[in-house]
């Protein structure tokens, strides 16, 4: 029988939080929804005000969160920490391609600094642990978290607010997982397991990665992001095969990352493909 997890402590949270004592200016805390990012999105289209720059909504439980194309999944109530930022950068549109890497990379940060394993980023917004076996598809990782970046347009021409959601499996069983290419911090060995603490060391590495981000304009590669990025983009030098929408695909290895955050990919007769959007399987990881 599996033993009952404890709940978020919301006050406490917006202790640490909450301006001027932490670095957010909005933190509500609830206990089950469907999904924190389409609650703040369609708080922001009936009020661009609802959601300041800085702001964060946290469930105890979501019931129906949302990944790329619509998908949908769903965790035990307390075994996951599932959020959504609110950002309002002053940044050039072209740069906005970057945001599900950079969140990426403020949660590798975190993962590493505060559970102590060493995670790292599938292309183009997956959360992943290192595992003993390889899976087809995935090779030697498992996917631990993932991450939903949404642009909300502002109706009175200002800069769009910026949805960004991440889940991460923190305590889960095996036998709560729902497929075997997925694990948790807790099966990856982590040192410890407490939801809150990752919640405030990932508050930390967002509001740090998006500070340097705006201080360089939007920059990547002049703020040092592209960089980092690149050094824990497993995706990068692996052999690849990318699902596109609409049914094509691409085969090649994972070069490098273009200047709009899209995957550039060298097929078997050295054509390059720049890929904004697809379903990554690595055939073989060469680190």
């Amino acid at each position: 029988m599996t033993m009952p997890r404890p709940t978020l402590r919301a006050d406490e949270l917006r202790s640490l939080l909450l301006a001027p004592v932490g670095p957010l200016a909005r933190v509500e805390v609830v206990g089950t929804t469907a999904s924190t990012n389409s609650d703040v999105v369609a708080d922001l289209r009936a009020d661009a005000t609802s959601w300041p720059d800085g702001s964060i909504l946290v469930a105890e439980h979501q019931a129906g969160g949302r990944g790329r194309d619509g998908r949908t999944w769903e965790t035990p109530a307390g075994t996951s920490l599932t959020c959504s930022f609110v950002v309002r950068p002053v940044v050039p549109a072209s740069s906005l391609g970057w945001l599900g890497l950079l969140a990426g990379l403020g949660a590798v940060n975190a993962l590493r600094a505060t559970a102590g394993v060493p995670a790292v980023l599938k292309w183009p917004n997956d959360l992943l642990v290192p595992a003993e076996t390889e899976i087809e598809g995935w090779g030697p990782v498992r996917k631990i978290g993932g991450i939903l970046a949404e642009v909300v347009p502002m109706s009175d021409g200002a800069p769009p607010a910026v949805v960004i959601g991440i889940g991460i499996n923190v305590s889960q069983t095996a036998d709560e997982l729902p497929v075997s290419s997925a694990s948790s911090l807790a099966l990856a060995g982590a040192q410890h397991v407490d939801r809150e603490g990752l919640l405030v060391a990932l508050v930390d590495a967002q509001i740090e990665v998006a500070r340097r981000w705006r201080d360089a304009g939007g920059h990547v590669t002049y703020s040092g992001l592209a960089d980092e990025i690149a050094r824990v983009c497993v995706t990068l030098g692996a052999t690849v095969r990318v699902e596109l929408p609409g049914g094509a695909e691409v085969a090649g290895t994972a070069i490098r990352l273009a200047d709009d955050g899209g995957l550039v990919v060298r097929d078997g007769a050295g054509t390059e493909h720049h890929v904004l959007a697809g379903d990554v399987r690595h055939v073989r990881t060469a680190r």
